[in-house]
Protein backbone atom coordinates (compact mmCIF):
# COMPACT_ATOMS: atom_id res chain seq x y z
CA UNK A 1 0.00 0.00 0.00
CA UNK A 2 1.11 3.44 -1.01
CA UNK A 3 1.93 5.47 2.22
CA UNK A 4 0.42 8.57 0.64
CA UNK A 5 -2.91 6.75 0.09
CA UNK A 6 -2.35 4.85 3.31
CA UNK A 7 -2.54 8.49 4.91
CA UNK A 8 -5.46 9.95 2.46
CA UNK A 9 -7.18 6.49 3.21
CA UNK A 10 -7.26 7.08 7.08
CA UNK A 11 -8.12 10.56 7.13
CA UNK A 12 -10.96 9.57 4.86
CA UNK A 13 -11.99 7.26 7.64
CA UNK A 14 -11.96 9.82 10.37
CA UNK A 15 -13.98 11.95 8.11
CA UNK A 16 -16.48 9.13 7.66
CA UNK A 17 -16.44 8.87 11.20
CA UNK A 18 -17.01 12.48 11.46
CA UNK A 19 -19.89 12.44 9.60
CA UNK A 20 -21.39 9.78 11.54
CA UNK A 21 -20.99 11.69 14.37
CA UNK A 22 -22.73 14.94 13.20
CA UNK A 23 -26.00 13.07 11.57
CA UNK A 24 -26.55 11.49 15.28
CA UNK A 25 -26.63 14.90 16.76
CA UNK A 26 -28.95 15.88 14.43
CA UNK A 27 -31.14 13.31 14.81
CA UNK A 28 -31.11 13.67 18.56
CA UNK A 29 -31.87 17.29 18.37
CA UNK A 30 -35.08 16.52 16.22
CA UNK A 31 -36.04 13.49 18.05
CA UNK A 32 -35.87 16.15 21.62
CA UNK A 33 -37.78 18.41 19.50
CA UNK A 34 -40.35 16.35 18.44
CA UNK A 35 -39.82 15.35 14.88
CA UNK A 36 -39.45 11.42 14.76
CA UNK A 37 -39.18 11.44 11.15
CA UNK A 38 -36.52 14.26 10.93
CA UNK A 39 -34.63 11.89 13.78
CA UNK A 40 -35.12 9.06 11.41
CA UNK A 41 -34.19 10.76 8.35
CA UNK A 42 -30.99 11.84 10.12
CA UNK A 43 -30.41 8.66 11.93
CA UNK A 44 -30.23 6.63 9.29
CA UNK A 45 -27.66 8.91 7.22
CA UNK A 46 -25.75 8.02 10.68
CA UNK A 47 -25.81 4.36 10.00
CA UNK A 48 -25.04 4.56 6.38
CA UNK A 49 -21.50 7.25 7.31
CA UNK A 50 -20.66 4.67 9.37
CA UNK A 51 -21.03 1.68 6.08
CA UNK A 52 -18.78 4.62 4.67
CA UNK A 53 -16.35 4.35 7.12
CA UNK A 54 -16.51 0.58 7.33
CA UNK A 55 -16.02 0.00 3.71
CA UNK A 56 -13.04 2.21 3.32
CA UNK A 57 -11.49 0.04 6.65
CA UNK A 58 -11.55 -3.03 4.74
CA UNK A 59 -10.50 -1.89 1.79
CA UNK A 60 -7.41 -0.42 3.31
CA UNK A 61 -7.23 -3.82 5.41
CA UNK A 62 -7.51 -5.83 1.85
CA UNK A 63 -4.35 -3.96 0.52
CA UNK A 64 -2.13 -4.89 3.15
CA UNK A 65 -2.51 -1.25 4.79
CA UNK A 66 -2.90 -0.01 8.47
CA UNK A 67 -5.70 1.67 9.61
CA UNK A 68 -5.34 4.31 12.17
CA UNK A 69 -7.89 5.56 14.56
CA UNK A 70 -7.65 9.31 15.38
CA UNK A 71 -10.29 11.22 17.71
CA UNK A 72 -13.30 12.60 16.57
CA UNK A 73 -13.84 16.04 16.44
CA UNK A 74 -17.07 17.35 18.13
CA UNK A 75 -19.72 18.51 16.36
CA UNK A 76 -22.42 20.94 16.41
CA UNK A 77 -25.69 19.91 18.41
CA UNK A 78 -28.48 22.13 17.99
CA UNK A 79 -30.42 23.18 14.96
CA UNK A 80 -33.13 26.09 14.83
CA UNK A 81 -35.42 24.54 12.10
CA UNK A 82 -35.10 21.32 9.67
CA UNK A 83 -34.07 24.03 6.94
CA UNK A 84 -31.35 25.11 9.28
CA UNK A 85 -30.13 21.70 9.29
CA UNK A 86 -30.43 20.59 5.76
CA UNK A 87 -28.37 23.68 4.79
CA UNK A 88 -25.69 22.38 7.30
CA UNK A 89 -25.94 18.68 5.66
CA UNK A 90 -25.75 20.32 1.86
CA UNK A 91 -22.73 22.36 2.82
CA UNK A 92 -20.76 18.94 4.66
CA UNK A 93 -22.03 16.60 1.95
CA UNK A 94 -20.16 19.13 -0.49
CA UNK A 95 -16.89 19.17 1.43
CA UNK A 96 -16.86 15.29 1.60
CA UNK A 97 -17.50 15.39 -2.27
CA UNK A 98 -14.16 17.30 -2.24
CA UNK A 99 -11.89 15.39 0.08
CA UNK A 100 -13.01 12.01 -2.62
CA UNK A 101 -12.66 14.17 -5.24
CA UNK A 102 -8.88 14.45 -3.67
CA UNK A 103 -8.53 11.03 -3.08
CA UNK A 104 -9.49 10.04 -6.71
CA UNK A 105 -6.84 12.38 -7.54
CA UNK A 106 -4.16 11.59 -5.55
CA UNK A 107 -5.09 7.52 -6.54
CA UNK A 108 -4.70 8.83 -10.07
CA UNK A 109 -1.76 10.98 -9.40
CA UNK A 110 0.27 7.53 -7.78
CA UNK A 111 -1.42 5.41 -10.46
CA UNK A 112 -3.39 3.43 -7.83
CA UNK A 113 -5.85 1.67 -10.22
CA UNK A 114 -7.64 -0.40 -7.52
CA UNK A 115 -8.45 3.37 -4.81
CA UNK A 116 -9.73 5.01 -8.09
CA UNK A 117 -11.69 2.30 -9.07
CA UNK A 118 -13.32 1.40 -5.34
CA UNK A 119 -13.96 5.55 -5.28
CA UNK A 120 -16.24 5.46 -8.59
CA UNK A 121 -18.83 4.43 -5.68
CA UNK A 122 -18.53 7.09 -3.40
CA UNK A 123 -18.05 9.25 -6.40
CA UNK A 124 -21.67 8.51 -7.53
CA UNK A 125 -22.58 8.82 -3.56
CA UNK A 126 -21.92 11.79 -3.30
CA UNK A 127 -24.18 12.92 -6.05
CA UNK A 128 -26.79 11.27 -4.69
CA UNK A 129 -26.25 12.98 -1.32
CA UNK A 130 -26.24 16.25 -2.35
CA UNK A 131 -29.14 15.94 -4.36
CA UNK A 132 -31.21 14.59 -1.77
CA UNK A 133 -30.10 17.59 0.52
CA UNK A 134 -30.73 19.89 -1.92
CA UNK A 135 -34.48 18.13 -2.96
CA UNK A 136 -35.47 18.71 0.72
CA UNK A 137 -33.93 22.43 1.24
CA UNK A 138 -36.23 22.65 -1.70
CA UNK A 139 -39.52 21.52 -0.26
CA UNK A 140 -38.33 23.33 3.39
CA UNK A 141 -38.29 26.70 1.86
CA UNK A 142 -41.42 25.84 -0.16
CA UNK A 143 -43.18 24.85 3.16
CA UNK A 144 -41.68 27.50 5.02
CA UNK A 145 -43.28 27.91 8.46
CA UNK A 146 -46.38 26.16 7.53
CA UNK A 147 -46.83 23.54 10.31
CA UNK A 148 -48.51 21.04 8.28
CA UNK A 149 -46.21 20.96 5.80
CA UNK A 150 -43.54 20.23 8.38
CA UNK A 151 -45.74 17.58 9.77
CA UNK A 152 -46.38 16.33 6.09
CA UNK A 153 -42.46 16.31 5.48
CA UNK A 154 -41.62 14.59 8.82
CA UNK A 155 -44.02 11.70 8.39
CA UNK A 156 -42.17 10.91 5.00
CA UNK A 157 -39.12 11.14 6.24
CA UNK A 158 -40.20 8.71 8.81
CA UNK A 159 -41.00 5.96 6.54
CA UNK A 160 -37.09 6.25 5.60
CA UNK A 161 -35.77 2.20 5.87
CA UNK A 162 -31.95 1.71 6.75
CA UNK A 163 -30.46 0.03 3.60
CA UNK A 164 -26.81 -1.07 3.88
CA UNK A 165 -24.97 1.57 1.98
CA UNK A 166 -22.64 -0.53 -0.37
CA UNK A 167 -21.71 -4.36 -0.38
CA UNK A 168 -18.57 -4.23 2.30
CA UNK A 169 -15.47 -5.07 0.93
CA UNK A 170 -14.72 -8.69 2.50
CA UNK A 171 -18.53 -9.38 3.36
Amino acid sequence: MNKKIEEALNAQINAEFWSAYLYLSMSANFAVKGNPGFANWFGIQFKEEQDHAQIFIKYLLSRGGKVTLTPIAGVKTEWESPLDAYIDTLEHEKKVTGMINDLYALATEEKDYATQSMLKWFIDEQVEEEETAQGLIDSLKMIKDNGFGIYMLDKELGARTYKQAAPLVGN
